[in-house]
């Protein structure tokens, strides 16, 4: 797998790992009263090691992203170099693309052909008999 995938996949992983945190963060946080003119919220349930665990998750994820990032192949030269880069394998691209082409032109030229004398060779066969 490419780094780029890999890029990807690290930053659906820390989406994710986010995502949960923030839903156990809701979903543990203690009641708050809303108004003096309402009761005390009952009291909640000791919290869990759970945000502790997805913190740990979240920083070891990040870490890894970093890790992918600092792996991730220098440029060389600059935009300018880069872009010069772009267009030579455009141009590259290009000639290869003309160049299959031709070779397909050439493929149904000769599949024609052989279409022809097939259909010849099978009127034969049926003239002889």
């Amino acid at each position: 797998m490419d780094i780029i995938s890999q890029l990807q996949e690290q930053v659906n992983s820390i989406a994710a790992i986010t995502f949960n945190v923030f839903g156990t963060l809701q979903r543990d946080a203690p009641p708050v009263q809303l108004s003096l003119n309402y009761p005390d919220p009952p009291p909640s349930a000791p919290t869990t090691d759970e945000p502790k665990q997805l913190s740990a998750d979240l920083v070891k994820a990040a870490k890894q992203f970093d890790a992918l990032v600092a792996a991730l192949p220098l440029s060389d030269g600059g935009e300018e170099a880069q872009l010069k880069r772009i267009a030579q394998l455009q141009m590259e691209n290009h000639v290869i693309g003309q160049e299959l082409h031709k070779q397909l032109e050439a493929a149904e030229k000769e599949l024609k052909q052989v279409q022809e004398l097939f259909g010849q060779a099978a009127d034969n066969c049926l003239n002889l008999k």
